[in-house]
């Protein structure tokens, strides 16, 4: 379906969308896990201009000016893998809110105006199967992070032949980062796991599978097979 031209208006806003969503979890989790008080508060900073241009319609959608992080971030004494996470997860954010930009420029350029569009049932999916006590949680989080990210990389892949050279060439140029974030997201996995997490990973693996193969009502940038097909 996306190759489909009246299809690229949804492609390219939930694009966009997805990865606000994936800035925003990094954060998420550098905030409730690793992050002091004061540098929570400057990555909220950091954060909310991009919020205010998607949520409130509040200002162009050039970030060009936006200022990241004007210190390094603390971490908090009582979890002993603060500084990798803060450190494998800032560069994420970064990455993720450049091709936020790119993608808004896309927008632009096809004269497609942002417009609020409501997410896919795929990374709800994926969240519904995280535990709810610790540290089972942020294992299972960070797991989730490794598929969704796995997932982007293969459907960029996918989409890059069926739409125009420019666009599809910046598909391929984000093949790289997103296989790293997929990557970082695993190692952290592990790292905080006392046990080996092959067996939650084969069980994130057989929900997404689920998820990617069934029928989906509605055309997102990871959703399901098209119901009508």
């Amino acid at each position: 379906m996306a190759q489909q031209p009246e299809n690229l208006e949804v492609l390219l806003i939930d694009h966009a969308n997805c990865e606000l969503k994936a800035a925003q979890t990094a954060m998420w989790l550098i905030r409730k896990y690793a992050a002091s008080s004061e540098s929570g508060t400057e990555l909220l900073d950091w954060l909310k201009p991009y919020e205010d241009f998607v949520y409130r319609k509040v200002g162009s959608g050039d970030f060009s000016a936006v200022k990241g992080l004007s210190k390094k971030l603390v971490s908090r004494s009582d979890f002993e893998h603060g500084e990798v996470l803060i450190d494998k997860m800032v560069m994420l954010i970064k990455e993720e809110l450049h091709h936020f930009q790119q993608v808004l420029e896309f927008l632009e350029k096809y004269q497609v105006p942002y417009s609020s569009l409501n997410a896919s049932r795929y990374a709800k999916g994926m969240m519904r199967e995280v535990r709810n006590h610790e540290p089972a949680m942020l294992i299972d989080k960070l797991i989730c992070g490794a598929f969704i990210e796995a997932r982007s990389c293969e459907r960029f892949a996918a989409i890059a032949p069926y739409v125009d050279k420019e666009l599809g060439d910046f598909y391929v140029s984000l093949l790289r980062s997103e296989a790293r974030h997929f990557q970082d997201y695993l190692e952290l996995a592990q790292l905080i796991s006392n046990d080996n997490i092959d067996e939650r990973v084969k069980h994130f693996a057989a929900t997404e599978k689920r998820l990617i193969e069934s029928d989906d009502a509605q055309f997102r940038f990871h959703s399901g097979v098209p119901a009508a097909a």
